[in-house]
């Protein structure tokens, strides 16, 4: 399950109806027989729900891992782009313009921005996206599922995260009532006495909020101003007492002891929040506190969680697809971890086999020999006319990284 998006989706049914229910779920659903899914696409999942999103993830795993993803994946992904420049779930036919009909997702446009942003070479779909996204800011300066939606943890946690990656101050964009997105955190964050400071879900029929450990994990993240790729803490913070939330740091504080407090009681896990869930262990939400509690500077946490991930996320990442390979991707990442070995599974390797086959993102690099001693240099070669072609492919590959920040 792409369990990243579930409570923002959850809170899409109150106002759009159960046919938005699917899209918590859509991972584990398998496209009809007929259907023929795009090549550049990645998972053979049916995409409906999910498609960009996913996508988005795929990518911007690949990338933080080193490789480079092939062109066509990329371009799949820049083509479901509307010409507003915020993105839809999903559109089977990119050809035809977006109109009142096309639902946008603001989920799925923050994810796409933050995997574009990090591609290089997209600043002109980036831009447009951004300027999309500002453009649906709610009052309170948070940001809802859909536009017209009431702000959530979710959404606004991803939004934020899109906007750093994109080189934008999160606080410097601002709702026509002069708030911004750091004004809307603490609103959707629940008390210390009887929620345990975490922030809130929005009850599909009452709207009420209920503490959830997904909306928790993304809201800590997006007050952190951080988007998915999270570095290890160097040193672990003082843990702050849980008061009132009057500031985005005093939410993020909050939320964070509520995870830590949850994730202690679990045995370094999370159990599943969703309504009508079976009582079983919720990986992707454990994936994504793992980005948090790196962000919120508590790595002992962070490390022990993405262990216990290490050790029984397998199963689950095989059947949910792309998307949870590049949670645990991202995971890894923030908890100082080879996501090339988790626990014995290189989660890259499983990634890229969920699509077109990537490109490296740097070759060579244990055939770089340059006057070190080791070996010929590669520039001496190239001064004397051998294998030239070779010594500019090595070249290239090393620095297009480089050249599309």
């Amino acid at each position: 399950m792409n369990v990243r998006r579930s409570a923002a989706v959850l809170a899409a049914v109150a106002v759009f109806g159960s046919a938005a229910a699917p899209a918590a779920f859509a991972d584990t659903a398998s496209p009809s027989p007929s259907a023929k899914l795009p090549s550049g696409l990645y998972g053979d999942a049916d995409p409906k729900f999910d498609g960009v999103f996913r996508q988005s993830y795929a990518l911007l795993a690949q990338d933080s891992a080193g490789v480079k993803p092939a062109d066509k994946a990329v371009d799949w992904l820049t083509g479901q782009q509307c010409g507003s420049g915020g993105f839809a779930a999903y559109r089977a036919d990119a050809g035809e313009p977006c109109d009142s009909k096309t639902m946008f997702d603001s989920n799925a446009t923050a994810a796409a921005v933050q995997a574009l942003a990090a591609l290089g070479g997209q600043k002109k779909a980036v831009d447009k996206s951004v300027g999309w996204l500002k453009s649906v800011q709610n009052k309170d300066g948070g940001w809802g599922y859909s536009p017209g939606m009431d702000s959530d943890a979710n959404s606004t946690g991803i939004v934020i995260g899109a906007l750093t990656a994109a080189g934008e101050k999160p606080e410097g964009v601002k709702a026509q009532s002069g708030k911004t997105a750091f004004n809307a955190l603490p609103s959707l964050s629940m008390s210390c006495d009887k929620d345990g400071g975490a922030f809130g879900l929005a009850d599909v029929k009452s709207g009420k909020l209920s503490p959830n450990a997904d909306a928790t994990a993304a809201g800590v993240l997006g007050a952190h101003g951080q988007g998915l790729v999270v570095d290890a803490a160097k040193k672990k913070e003082a843990a702050a007492k849980c008061a009132k939330a009057d500031t985005a740091e005093q939410a993020a504080a909050n939320g964070t002891g509520y995870l830590l407090k949850t994730l202690a009681k679990g045995d370094d896990h999370l159990m599943s929040s969703m309504p009508g869930a079976k009582n079983m262990p919720d990986l992707g939400n454990t994936a994504d506190s793992v980005l948090a509690l790196a962000a919120a500077g508590q790595p002992e946490q962070a490390e022990k969680s993405a262990q216990w991930l290490s050790k029984n996320s397998a199963d689950w990442a095989e059947k949910s697809g792309p998307a949870a390979y590049a949670q645990l991707i991202f995971a890894a990442h923030a908890a100082g971890m080879d996501p090339r070995d988790f626990g014995g599974t290189d989660l890259v390797k499983q990634l890229n086999a969920q699509g077109p086959a990537p490109q490296a993102a740097e070759q060579a690099a244990d055939e770089k020999k340059d006057d070190d001693g080791s070996g010929v240099s590669i520039w001496w070669i190239i001064g004397v006319g051998m294998v030239a072609g070779i010594g500019i492919g090595f070249l290239y590959s090393g620095n297009k990284k480089k050249q599309q920040l």
